[in-house]
């Protein structure tokens, strides 16, 4: 790495035959071996030369080094003695400088106590001069000046504290609280004389005195002012407590607007003539307009309880009202400082939403409690955490709310009624393709009154009140459900007998084998969507009344049961859809079950009941499809509803065909691959817009009709030899059910002794159970389908049917 070279000599991985070989690749190069080895004598020369004069002129280096190490030693010692010198004087220079400044610190101390004497006694002086000067400017009520003199005798004080332990500091202290004790005295003496508190009269009025005192009184104690306070505005109201006692006319709710007119010319009044007398920071008419406020709360609570027989709904609403009007001009007119619990929060903006409820929110403020029918077109009101004086009157209807609530009821018992009284004399919505399945009228209407009622009872109280309002929405979300969505869904009746090839050959569209008329099916997509709407809806007035109600009873409101009824109107309502598909689908399928299949000699088009049951297809599915339209999901549904509940019938009827030739096995074979193609096309069968079939509902589809065309094919495979046939059945249909296995058999028509050689070979050839397994031989290879288990259980109900 020091001396880098590319001579092959100085490589750490020398070897020398290699080298040699390098030299003399072949016998021809072995000619010039004596100028190689020349060569590298001459090489090894040079080395050696160089290495002698190496050795040689490193015999006096350490000789040199250890002279230098000497001289170095001397300079070190040199330089040691020279630091000493300086850190010695540097000592010596320490010392003249502390003897220097100790005079000096002697007389900067001395300095600095001379000054705070000097300061001492100066507030000393001004202290006793401003308590003599304090003393005579109160017997000569000269409030002005007192005001200032006070605050500056107290701030001078405040620097003695440290002093009370000597008589005369204690004295003048004693004299400074003594001077305060008699000017509050003084002052309240001065706003009786001025306010007198008995009667109605008011004899004084506003002076520059009274002005000067107030002033005086923000420096004495507090208690001076709240005491000033109470009295003036106890006398300011007394005249309110007079005309408005509880035996007046005009103290009932009918009359409540006179006493919020009479506190607005009070405060009119007060401005004009007390409003520079008590300085801004009081908030003298803000406190006048609250103590108002506590004082009508007190007086209507009282009053409504002697006379609650007496109270109606518009009574009660109209007094709520115009109380909630003056609350929100009491919010634009003051800030609510005032308040203990004045704090105004931030308001939330909700997510823009179509719901009833919701779209209001970012509206503008409104006085208005009584919400209109077109409530999109009126402003909203203040919400509460905007208002600080938001119920410090209206708390007091709380009690009586319940005359509210049972209005309500009532309200929303007879809206119930008229919907379902509408229904029957208008009848079922008409059909239209246009529409796409749109919601009941009702069920707009509905919601409308309960965001109407929300809004007034959330204006009124936030409390246990709207607990009772959500049990009414609740009662009659769950009577609407019933009496108008499921009380108005289309019944089923039973239908009897099949169709013959004949009568299947001359069915054309229209005819009487659907059950239910256009109109109906329209009505059960129009009450499906109703419903999925009741539903979204009903969601989000849950997340409203959470939003309106307080935080501790939030809990308490569930709509998770009437969601649930909702949900179990729209699955009746696409089983019924379901059913009528599938039941018209049944007399094709018995009609399929009796053809004499043994007898078919050709395979040609598609059999009569195939294009029968396509026929059924065509007249539903685009019906139901373009009603709901609006709700798709729905809509995949009930086609994989109707794909469970056809594809294993369709098995059955397969199982009843017997026998069956090899034609008649290719005939059915050919029918199952067109219902295959129909029945996956059925989402957008008869539509201009073809779209790709949900997934879900695919693997349904071609898992079922797959096994359907398996059956065939075992049906079709030769059973000759046994083994071979018993092997394809097991690989082909992955079935080890003896019950199905005597189904193909019964299929193919073999004969009885045939069938239970090959039920002998069939339980021979099955596979191992699994471990933990019954044994049984009824075992399966797999799990059992859900269109298995489905043909399982409508056996078991046939059975007990008959049974019965």
């Amino acid at each position: 790495q020091v001396f880098p070279s590319q001579d092959p000599l100085d490589r750490a991985d020398f070897n020398a035959v290699e080298y040699i070989n390098a030299l003399f690749p072949t016998e021809q190069s072995l000619a010039n071996i004596d100028e190689v080895v020349n060569k590298i004598r001459l090489k090894i020369r040079r080395l050696d030369d160089n290495i002698r004069t190496v050795v040689r002129g490193q015999t006096n280096v350490g000789q040199d080094g250890r002279q230098a190490l000497e001289e170095a030693q001397k300079a070190i010692q040199q330089l040691f003695g020279k630091i000493k010198d300086i850190k010695d004087k540097a000592e010596k220079s320490e010392q003249m400088v502390k003897e220097i400044t100790r005079d000096i610190k002697q007389l900067d101390h001395a300095k600095r106590h001379l000054t705070t004497s000097i300061t001492t006694l100066n507030h000393l002086h001004m202290l006793a001069g401003g308590v003599d000067s304090l003393e005579a400017m109160t017997r000569r009520r000269q409030y002005g000046e007192v005001a200032n003199l006070l605050q500056g005798v107290v701030n001078v004080l405040e620097h003695f504290n440290k002093y009370m332990g000597i008589p005369q500091i204690r004295q003048l202290s004693e004299r400074v609280k003594a001077a305060q004790s008699e000017l509050g005295q003084q002052i309240l003496a001065d706003f009786e004389e001025a306010f007198p508190s008995q009667g109605t009269k008011r004899t004084g009025g506003p002076s520059n005195v009274l002005r000067d005192a107030c002033l005086v009184a923000n420096v004495l104690d507090p208690r001076i002012k709240q005491e000033i306070i109470k009295k003036f505005i106890k006398q300011h109201l007394s005249e309110y407590l007079v005309l408005f006692q509880e035996n007046q006319d005009v103290a009932w709710l009918d009359k409540i607007d006179r006493r919020y007119a009479w506190i607005k010319r009070q405060l009119v009044d007060y401005e004009e003539k007390y409003g520079r007398m008590f300085p801004p920071e009081w908030c003298m008419t803000e406190r006048i307009a609250v103590e108002f406020c506590h004082v009508t709360r007190a007086e209507l609570s009282k009053i409504m309880r002697t006379r609650a027989k007496e109270i109606e709904v518009k009574l009660l609403l109209f007094a709520i009202q115009r109380t909630t009007n003056f609350e929100g001009l009491l919010a634009k007119r003051f800030s609510g400082c005032t308040l203990a619990d004045g704090a105004v929060k931030k308001p939330e903006v909700p997510p823009p939403s179509t719901n009833p409820f919701l779209e209001d929110e970012t509206g503008a403020e409104t006085d208005e409690i009584v919400i209109e029918k077109s409530d999109t077109d009126k402003p909203k009101k203040p919400k509460v955490p905007d208002n600080p004086f938001h119920g410090i009157v209206s708390k007091c209807f709380e009690p009586h709310l319940y005359v509210y609530i049972e209005s309500q009821d009532k309200n929303l018992g007879e809206l119930i009624d008229r919907f379902v009284a509408d229904f029957k004399a208008q009848g079922p919505p008409k059909p239209s393709v246009d529409e796409g399945g749109a919601v009941l009228p009702s069920c707009a209407d509905l919601f409308v009154y309960y965001k109407k009622c929300m809004v007034q009872c959330s204006q009124l109280s936030t409390g246990e009140p709207m607990i009772a309002l959500t049990t009414i929405f609740q009662k009659y979300l769950r009577e609407y459900a019933w009496k108008i969505l499921s009380g108005n869904l289309p019944k089923t009746t039973s239908s009897s007998g099949g169709l013959t090839i004949t009568s299947l050959l001359k069915e054309k569209e229209g005819s009487e084998v659907a059950k239910f008329t256009l109109e109906e099916l329209c009505l059960i997509c129009s009450i499906l969507s109703t419903a999925e709407y009741c539903l979204a809806t009903t969601q989000q007035l849950e997340e409203k009344l959470k939003e309106k109600v307080d935080a501790s009873l939030m809990e308490r409101i569930n709509l998770t049961g009437e969601m649930d009824t909702f949900s179990i109107v729209i699955s009746n309502s696409i089983q019924l859809l379901v059913q009528d598909l599938d039941a018209a689908c049944d007399p094709a399928l018995t009609a399929m079950s009796k053809m004499q299949w043994q007898n078919v000699e050709h395979v040609g088009d598609q059999s009569p009941y195939v294009t029968s049951v396509i026929l059924h297809i065509k007249q539903n599915v685009p019906i139901i499809r373009d009603n709901l339209a609006s709700t798709r999901k729905y809509f995949t549904q009930f086609c994989i509803k109707f794909a469970n509940s056809f594809i294993p019938k369709f098995i059955n009827h397969l199982f009843k065909c017997k026998p069956i030739s090899m034609v008649g096995a290719e005939q059915l074979l050919l029918d199952t691959h067109s219902l295959k193609m129909v029945l996956l096309d059925l989402p957008s069968i008869g539509s201009q817009v073809v779209r790709k079939a949900p997934a879900s509902y695919t693997k349904i589809v071609v898992k079922g009709m797959t096994r359907a065309e398996m059956i065939l094919k075992v049906v079709m495979a030769p059973h000759e030899p046994p083994v071979v046939f018993v092997d394809n059945y097991i690989k082909l249909l992955a079935d080890c059910s003896t019950d199905t296995f005597q189904k193909i058999l019964d299929m193919k028509g073999l004969k009885r002794s045939e069938q239970s050689s090959m039920l002998d070979l069939f339980r021979l050839r099955l596979p191992a159970p699994p471990p933990g397994g019954d044994g049984t031989g009824s075992l399966s290879l797999s799990a059992p389908t859900p269109e298995q288990e489905s043909s399982r259980i409508r056996k078991l109900e046939k059975l007990i049917k008959k049974r019965l």
